[in-house]
């Protein structure tokens, strides 16, 4: 009987930080699948820090990149251009059956774009997702990125009639869970403890004490001064009743110094970081009693761990996390944040249930429809 083949290579793109979480599930169900899926995975250096690029390869397990492109920052424009730049040569030498990108950053929608003006196939890993917020640059990755996909694979059912509203035809959309708790399950018993953490850097909460975990970093609240100084007030009059941990992003941090804020932290009952590791903040996360923050990794990460989320911002391309899930959306005004956290004082926050296929699998999923895909279409 002749094996199974699937006639080539898929090649995977990651990014950002986001991806990471993403992709390391799938490498492996690649490898794991009936019929073993070959991939080649490029890193188009979108996220720049090559410290922790190496910390999220590392403890991720995921496989050193084919190639690197080095990309660093810069504008929106001159990013994307960049990547695009970059990645088309590796088309031209390595030709893929398939492109797979994940999520919505800047290298998702360029290296999208090289693939099907080269007629190669473009696999999109979390689908469907909508804020209804075109001012937030991922939405318009988002948007442009399902509408060139050939495959496409959602994390929530509502996904596919978001996709099937902008004309998508419905065979493309396969249901299939979040990879993003596929590598929190998979990485929950190799967390760092919380408390290793806290001795790098002072002031940490004591032991068993409540406390909560900051993340802020989207443009649209730390880039503004005005927005910026107003959320960090809000955060040091919480900090006053209930410690908080902020690792702080790069842009948050030179923002922050640039805009003259950082006297503003001082005697706050925040204890500010530099950024974590992944299973540094999953540490840090399984201990917290809530999570503020306008990450959208973060809202799905709380909501399957069961830990209350405030989403300090006006809009969220995660709903179940607010239907089904712990989250809560309080934007960025100090009454309803403060408001949303004195709630979580007196009755413990949102309880949430584990959406549907939230379960560790969705990348087996995800390889084993892509690689009946492949072999179909040999």
């Amino acid at each position: 009987m002749t094996q199974k083949s699937t006639r080539g290579h898929v090649l995977c793109v990651v990014g950002a930080r986001p991806n990471f979480m993403k992709i390391a599930p799938i490498m492996r169900a690649f490898s794991a699948a009936a019929v073993p899926v070959p991939s080649r995975l490029v890193h188009t250096g979108q996220h720049y820090d090559a410290a922790m690029k190496a910390s999220f390869f590392t403890q991720l397990r995921i496989p050193e990149p084919d190639l690197d492109l080095g990309v660093g920052s810069g504008s929106h424009a001159v990013q994307t251009a960049e990547i695009m730049k970059r990645f088309e040569p590796e088309l031209d030498a390595n030709p893929p059956r398939a492109v797979l990108v994940v999520g919505d950053v800047n290298s998702t929608i360029a290296c999208s774009l090289v693939a099907v003006k080269k007629g190669i196939p473009v696999i999109h890993v979390e689908a469907g997702l909508r804020s209804g917020d075109r001012a937030m640059p991922e939405e318009i990755n988002r948007i442009l990125t399902d509408q060139l996909s050939d495959l496409l694979f959602t994390t929530e059912q509502d996904a596919a009639a978001n996709l099937q509203r902008e004309g998508i035809d419905a065979g493309k959309i396969h249901f299939v869970g979040n990879v993003m708790i596929d590598s929190l399950l998979q990485n929950l018993s190799l967390a760092i403890p919380a408390e290793h953490t806290f001795e790098r850097f002072g002031a940490p909460p004591a032991a068993e004490e409540p406390f909560g975990l900051v993340t802020l970093h989207r443009p649209s609240n730390v880039d503004d001064p005005a927005v910026l100084e107003a959320l960090l007030g809000t955060l040091c009059d919480i900090g006053r009743d209930m410690p908080l941990v902020f690792p702080m992003h790069p842009r948050t941090r030179n923002n922050i110094e640039r805009f003259g804020l950082d006297k503003q932290l001082a005697d706050s009952g925040i204890c500010v970081t530099g950024p974590l590791s992944y299973l540094e903040m999953l540490g840090v996360m399984q201990r917290s009693s809530l999570v503020l923050t306008d990450s959208g990794g973060l809202q799905e990460e709380t909501t399957a761990l069961g830990i209350p989320c405030l989403t300090l911002r006006h809009s969220t391309e995660r709903p179940i996390t607010v239907t089904e899930g712990t989250n809560t959306i309080v934007g960025t005004s100090a009454e309803r944040i403060l408001t949303a956290y004195r709630d979580f004082r007196q009755t413990g926050g949102k309880a949430g249930r584990i959406p549907s296929l939230w379960d560790g699998r969705a990348a087996e999923r995800i390889a084993a429809n892509i690689s009946d895909w492949l072999v179909a279409g040999t």
